[in-house]
């Protein structure tokens, strides 16, 4: 349908560049405040965060819109830069054109022209959208320009943009240089059903509809609600899908297509205040078990082990004839998650690479058949936190003598919560 048929004059559901419309609603409200309150901190730096499509580059441009004109403001997308090309990166944001060779050089430049901005109006604001994906050697060179100061003030407002919890990254020691002046943490919520009516109508009438129930009834209302999540993204391009779909108006349930929802890397972070410095995302790991890149399925590990197999007594049943019954084990000890074969038929692979054991890291996607398990767990310790405290000489050869049992018996629903349950399990078998 086209868009003058369905009584508009300009494409209000845009996917790329300036929306046609800014819609203020609660969540983008209380998220423009956060970051307001951390450009006028004289201590700024603030954590951004919310998953694809939630409408943090609409709230930054927004947020960089009603800064005052003197404030010089930088906007650097972070994925893959190393130290030169980000620090090139920012000073062309900040004015400058130069190409230089030396990161030395760089820094030295951001260093003067920072203090300067500081000294005679105020200090210039760094947006860093996907610090998650930074090179270590950029993000060791935040930490630099995070410490830049005129006398007793922070030369440099920072705010860094994620799409999952970087708090554990700021909070590593290697990154104290961020982490010691953070001044808050904000975790973007979705829309409510009451927002999202009202988000859909003030675009509406913003691409010159007059009656937005004529194009999205009440019911359509709910349902685009309920696909997207209450996020404005996935919202826009339901929406446009469907007046594309359509051969007249109103739209109706038929015309949205189910959308797969972005993973929320996290729980929500503390909105504001200086106490988001220890909340440091603590929730169980969670898996992600897919097929063909349809979720299945998703569950939290909250026991210290999950087993993995085709058979009904796992805690993730695979129904897959390339799954053995009893597939492979992870094993939780404090932030450390191991993953174990159990001499399998087929093999577990993680990243595309056969293992017989490994140290799972945060989005590791185990391979089962045709299945994939991704593993989610932003705080997941490296392979130093189970060599530095017999890791593997005892929990991990608790679980094996579990499993042994396990597959003697066959008649249990999983295996054991606790170690304490061993004694009950050898009595049972006995």
């Amino acid at each position: 349908m086209e868009l003058a048929a369905a009584g508009l004059q300009e494409q209000p559901f845009r996917t790329h560049g300036k929306p046609l419309v800014y819609v203020d609603c609660a969540a983008q409200k209380n998220a423009l405040r956060f970051l307001r309150e951390t450009a006028a901190h004289a201590q700024g730096l603030g954590l951004f965060q919310g998953p694809r499509l939630s409408g943090k580059s609409t709230i930054i441009r927004e947020f960089v819109e009603y800064l005052d004109d003197d404030t010089a403001v930088a906007l650097v997308d972070g994925a893959g830069l190393n130290t030169t090309s980000f620090l090139n990166s920012v000073l062309s944001q900040f004015g400058y054109e130069l190409q230089f060779n030396s990161a030395n050089e760089l820094i030295n430049m951001l260093r003067v022209f920072a203090l300067q901005q500081t000294a005679t109006s105020r200090p210039p604001v760094l947006i860093v959208e996907n610090t998650h994906a930074m090179n270590p050697s950029a993000l060791r060179m935040l930490c630099e320009l995070a410490q830049f100061r005129l006398k007793n003030r922070y030369a440099l407002i920072m705010i860094l943009v994620s799409d999952r919890s970087i708090e554990p990254i700021v909070n590593a020691p290697a990154m104290d240089g961020v982490g010691s002046r953070l001044t808050g943490s904000f975790f973007l919520e979705p829309l409510s059903e009451e927002d999202t009516r009202h988000y859909l109508g003030t675009k509406l009438r913003a691409g010159g509809c007059f009656d937005p129930g004529a194009i999205v009834p009440d019911d359509v209302c709910r349902r685009i609600h309920e696909y997207s999540g209450g996020w404005p993204g996935i919202i826009d391009r339901l929406v446009l899908l469907a007046i594309a779909k359509a051969d007249q108006c109103p739209l109706n349930i038929g015309h949205l297509e189910r959308p797969l929802l972005p993973a929320l890397r996290t729980a929500p972070s503390p909105a504001t205040g200086g106490d988001a410095t220890a909340a440091a995302y603590a929730g169980p790991p969670r898996l992600i078990l897919t097929r063909s890149g349809k979720t299945l399925k998703e569950l939290s590990m909250e026991r210290p082990r999950l087993l993995i197999g085709r058979s009904e007594h796992n805690d993730l049943c695979v129904n897959s004839k390339y799954v053995s019954r009893h597939h492979a084990l992870l094993v939780r000890h404090g932030k450390a998650t191991f993953l174990m074969d159990l001499n399998s038929t087929n093999g577990t692979y993680v990243n595309s690479r056969r293992v017989s054991n490994h140290v799972m890291q945060h989005d590791d996607v185990i391979s089962l058949g045709q299945h994939a398990v991704k593993f989610v767990d932003p705080a997941a310790a490296d392979s130093s936190a189970i060599d530095g405290d017999g890791f593997a000489d005892t929990v991990i050869m608790k679980s094996l003598q579990d499993i042994r049992r396990l597959l003697a018996r066959e008649n249990t629903v999983s295996l054991p919560a606790c170690e304490g349950d061993s004694a009950e399990a050898d009595s049972a078998s006995s």
